[in-house]
C-alpha cells in the first residue's frame, strides 16, 4: 500500500522539499473535514465497496419473498430454484466484498490514526523547544495517542456510514414501491430515532471533555514521574507521588464512567426506539396481510428488512457518537497545530562568519576562537540561561497553557475563562515574536544570531545541556542520528566521552537497542552517550552544561582531558564547577548575579579571587584550603 504509513510533509519539510498544506485550523470542524479530504479516494472506495458489501442484506429478503410468493407457494420448483440461485450468487457478492470492505477500513483507520502521530511529531519537530513554553506535554502526548485513534474512528465509520445510507434508501425505495404506508415509516426511521438522541450528545461532549483533561493530567503527570523516578527514590518521594498519581487516576475514571453512562444512555435510547420501530413495522405488514394489500414473501421480506434497519440505525447512532467524540479530539488537535514558530522569516540573513569570537551582550561573556572556555557559577539557573542565549534558545520561564476547563465550570464562566486562557495563549505566542524578532543579543564576529538564518545558527553552535534526552533505538542511532559518521568517527567520539562501556554492555554493540530516555543506563552513562552525541556532531562551537555532573571523579578527569585534546583549536564554552575540567581550561570565567565579573586561568582565580574559591569550594564540599591545597598539588 503507497499510502500507508502516510507520507507527511506538513509543517516541515526535508531539504530541498517545499512542506505539504498545512491542516486548517480555523476550527475543530474545519480541522476534521481537512483529515477527511485527505483520504478522500479511501473513503470513497471504501463506500463503494460497502454497498457492494450490502448487497445480500439489501436485495436478500426481497429474493426470499420472491421465492415464497413465486416458487414455494404456488410449488413451483423453477421459480424456488431460481430465486434460491440468486440468493446465493448475491451471498457469494457480498462475502467477497465483505473482505474487501474490511481491508479497506482498517486501511482508512490506521491512516488516520498514525496520519495524525505523524502531524504531532512534525509539529513537534517544527516548534522545537518552543512547543512546551506553550502547550502541557500531556495534551501534546494524549492528540499522539488517544485523539489519533478517534480520527481514524472517524474516517472508518463516514465509509460504514455512507454505505449503510445507500443501503438504507435501496431498501427504502423497494419497501416503498410494495407498501407506501410502510416505505415511509421506513424513511422516517432513522432521522426520527437519531433526533430522539441528540438532546444527549451535548452531555456526552462535555463529559468526554472532562475525561480527555483528567487523561491529558494523569499522562503529563506519569511523564513526570517517570523521569524524575531516580531522583524520587533518593529523597523517599514514591509513596507522595503514588498517592498524587493515585488521587488523579481516580479522577480519570471518574470522568470516563460518567462519560460511560451517558454513552451507554444514547446506546440504549438507539436499542430501544429500534425495537419500537420493528414492532410497529411487523404490526402494519400483518394487518395488510390481513387485509390483502401484502402477499405472504413480501410480509417475509418486510420483516427480513425490519430486522435489517437496524444496523442502518445503529450505524446512524454510532455516527453521530464518533462525530462527537472527534469533535472534542479535533478541539485539541487544533490548540498544537495552530502554534506557529515564532521565528521571523527574513527574506535576507546575515551569513554567520567562521572562526569568530561569540560575545553575549547581557553578560559580557566572550568565547574567543579556538579556546576552552569554562564558565563558574554558584547558580546553575544562570549559566542554563546564558546556554540558551549562546544557543538562539527562549528561555524556559514560561508555563504553558491548558486548553480544557476543569469541571464545575460551566455556562458564561466557562466562556469567560476559556477566553481568558486563549488570551494567555496568545499573549505568549506574542512574547514568543517579540523575543525570536528583535535583536539578539548574542553576536559572533559582529553579526547577531538574530540576523542569521535558525539553520546557519544549528551548524554552527550547539548546545548540549542537562534536558539533552535519548530516544529509543541502537546506539548508533543514538550517536550518529543523521548516519554521517563512519565507524572510526563514531568510535572515537565514544571514546573520548569514555563511553565503552556501553557499546561492551549492550547485546550487539551499535546495533545494541537503547530503551525510551537510556532507562536501562544509569545516570552517568545516559549522560556520556549524549556527550559522545554532541562530541560526534563536530560543531564548530561546542556549548557543553554539566556535561560530567553524574560520573565519578576518575572517569571525569579521563573525560575532561580527551574532551580538551579533541576539541583544541575549536570554541569550547563548559559550564562546570568541577576543578577536574578547571585546569584544562584555556580561560575560566567567573559569573555572579548574570554577569562576568572575574575571568583568567583557573590557578590566577584560585589564587587571587575569594568569590571564585568560595565556589570552587562549595562544589567540592570541602574547606577552601583543602581545595587550594589539591589544585596546586595538580588533581
Amino acid at each position: 500500500m503507497r499510502d500507508f504509513p502516510p507520507e507527511i510533509t506538513t509543517f516541515y519539510s526535508a531539504a530541498g522539499r517545499k512542506p505539504g498544506p498545512a491542516p486548517d485550523t480555523r476550527t475543530p470542524a474545519a480541522f476534521l473535514r481537512w483529515i477527511l479530504k485527505l483520504q478522500w479516494p479511501v473513503i470513497a472506495t471504501s463506500t463503494v465497496v460497502g454497498v457492494l458489501w450490502q448487497l445480500p442484506a439489501m436485495l436478500g429478503p426481497w429474493l426470499f419473498g420472491r421465492a415464497v410468493d413465486d416458487g414455494i407457494v404456488p410449488g413451483s420448483t423453477s421459480g424456488t430454484l431460481k430465486y434460491a440461485g440468486l440468493l446465493l450468487l448475491v451471498t457469494l457478492i457480498g462475502a467477497f466484498f465483505g473482505i474487501v470492505m474490511h481491508t479497506l477500513i482498517v486501511r482508512s483507520w490506521l491512516i488516520g490514526l498514525y496520519g495524525t502521530m505523524k502531524l504531532v511529531t512534525r509539529k513537534v519537530v517544527q516548534m522545537g523547544h518552543v512547543l512546551p513554553r506553550r502547550v502541557p506535554t500531556g495534551e501534546v502526548l494524549s492528540v499522539a495517542s488517544a485523539d489519533s485513534d478517534e480520527f481514524g474512528a472517524l474516517t472508518e465509520i463516514i465509509s460504514r456510514s455512507g454505505s449503510q445510507l445507500v443501503a438504507y434508501l435501496v431498501v427504502a425505495f423497494i419497501v416503498l414501491s410494495t407498501s407506501p404506508e410502510l416505505g415511509v415509516l421506513m424513511l422516517l426511521a432513522a432521522p426520527v430515532l437519531v433526533g430522539a438522541a441528540m438532546p444527549l450528545l451535548r452531555p456526552l461532549h462535555r463529559r468526554q471533555q472532562l475525561e480527555r483533561v483528567r487523561n491529558s493530567d494523569l499522562t503529563s503527570m506519569a511523564t513526570d514521574i517517570v523521569a524524575g523516578l531516580r531522583i524520587l527514590r533518593g529523597i523517599g518521594g514514591e509513596r507522595t507521588f503514588g498517592r498524587n498519581y493515585d488521587h488523579q487516576s481516580q479522577q480519570a475514571k471518574g470522568a470516563g464512567v460518567s462519560a460511560g453512562l451517558w454513552q451507554a444512555a444514547i446506546e440504549g435510547v438507539g436499542v430501544l426506539f429500534s425495537g419500537v420501530f420493528i414492532v410497529l413495522l411487523v404490526w402494519l405488514g400483518t394487518r395488510e396481510v390481513i387485509s390483502g394489500d401484502l402477499l405472504i414473501g413480501q410480509l417475509i421480506s418486510f420483516l427480513g428488512y425490519a430486522l435489517f434497519m437496524i444496523y442502518p440505525i445503529q450505524t446512524f447512532f454510532e455516527l453521530a457518537q464518533k462525530v462527537t467524540r472527534a469533535m472534542v479530539s479535533a478541539r485539541k488537535a487544533v490548540a498544537i497545530f495552530e502554534h506557529q514558530p515564532p521565528w521571523p522569516d527574513r527574506a535576507e540573513s546575515t551569513p554567520l562568519p567562521d572562526g569568530a569570537d561569540l560575545y553575549d551582550e547581557l553578560s559580557g561573556f566572550v568565547a574567543h576562537h579556538g579556546e576552552l572556555t569554562i564558565v563558574v557559577c554558584g547558580v546553575p539557573e544562570d549559566t542554563a540561561a546564558l546556554a540558551d542565549r549562546l544557543g538562539r534558545y527562549l528561555p524556559a520561564d514560561t508555563e504553558p497553557v491548558s486548553q480544557e476547563l476543569e469541571e464545575g465550570i460551566k455556562g458564561r464562566a466557562a466562556r469567560r475563562a476559556r477566553a481568558e486562557r486563549l488570551a494567555e495563549r496568545a499573549r505568549l505566542a506574542a512574547l514568543d515574536e517579540e523575543l525570536a524578532s528583535r535583536e539578539w543579543g548574542v553576536k559572533l564576529g559582529g553579526v547577531d544570531l538574530g540576523a542569521a538564518a535558525l539553520d546557519d545558527v544549528r551548524r554552527k553552535i550547539l548546545v548540549s545541556d542537562t534536558g539533552s534526552q535519548l530516544f529509543a533505538g541502537t546506539l548508533q542511532d543514538a550517536i550518529d542520528p543523521h548516519g554521517r559518521l563512519t565507524r572510526a568517527e563514531a568510535e572515537e567520539a565514544v571514546r573520548v566521552a569514555n563511553a565503552e562501556d556501553v557499546y561492551d554492555a549492550l547485546p550487539g554493540g551499535w546495533q545494541g537497542v537503547l530503551d525510551e530516555r537510556g532507562r536501562g543506563l544509569s545516570g552517568g552513562q545516559r549522560q556520556r552517550v549524549v556527550l559522545a552525541r554532541a562530541l560526534a556532531a563536530d560543531a564548530p562551537i561546542l556549548v557543553l552544561v554539566e556535561p560530567t555532573s553524574a560520573v565519578d571523579a576518575h572517569t571525569e578527569a579521563r573525560i575532561a582531558a580527551r574532551v580538551a585534546a579533541v576539541r583544541r583549536a575549536r570554541t569550547t564554552v563548559v559550564s562546570t564547577v568541577s576543578p577536574l575540567w578547571l585546569h584544562h581550561a584555556d580561560r575560566v570565567v567567573l559569573f555572579e548575579g548574570g554577569r562576568v565579573t572575574e575571568e583568567g586561568t583557573h590557578e590566577d582565580l584560585l589564587r587571587d579571587s575569594p568569590a571564585y574559591r568560595r565556589v570552587v569550594a562549595r562544589a567540592m564540599d570541602a574547606p577552601v584550603e583543602e581545595v587550594s591545597s589539591h589544585e596546586h598539588s595538580g588533581v
